[in-house]
């Protein structure tokens, strides 16, 4: 198996939204995530970053997966209610997409958990989660100080998830 390392051209494209970008404060970008998940029953819902998560869950929109570090900006997360049925740990370094972290995500997306709390960073898993969710379903994760990205997971999302990864520097695991 291999792990992928961030490069610092691609640091660049990932700036970019990988979805679509819906501005605005907490209030307002859960207002439409409930809407959009009401109109179109998305297959899977899956949260990455501990703002985004904690903000659905305390205005009600309920997750199948929710992949967090318990840091925000770079500090402790703000602690809120979520009952997790089944938790998964994993590492994942920054600037990384290491092995146990995709396996982390490929399995809660199998239905073998509900919440993904990673040691390191839980960015990028935002990349494997469109890679391996069922089409239909919603990745949604944070643009800092802009809102949040709604990606809607199509075979297209699927294949630029991929060629986001092939553009990673391969590392391979020692095992």
């Amino acid at each position: 198996m291999t792990s992928y390392v961030l490069t610092a051209k691609l640091r660049k494209t990932l700036s970019r939204p990988l979805g679509v970008l819906v501005p605005g404060d907490e209030e307002e970008c859960n207002l439409i995530l409930k809407q959009v998940i009401a109109k179109e029953n998305p297959t899977k819902v899956i949260l990455v970053g501990d703002t985004v998560s904690r903000n659905a869950a305390q205005n009600g929109i309920r997750a199948d997966i929710m992949i967090i570090d318990n840091l925000e900006k770079r500090a402790r997360a703000k602690p809120y209610a979520f009952e997790a049925k089944v938790k998964i740990k994993t590492t994942n370094h920054a600037g990384m997409i290491e092995v146990q972290a995709r396996d982390a995500v490929e399995q809660a997306v199998l239905g073998r958990g509900d919440l993904i709390e990673v040691d390191g960073e839980e960015d990028l898993l935002a990349i494997v989660a469109v890679q391996t969710a069922p089409i239909g379903s919603l990745v949604v994760y944070g643009q800092p100080g802009k809102g949040i990205v709604l990606v809607r997971v199509s075979e297209a999302k699927k294949a630029e998830a991929q060629a986001i990864l092939d553009q990673m520097e391969k590392k391979a695991r020692i095992t």
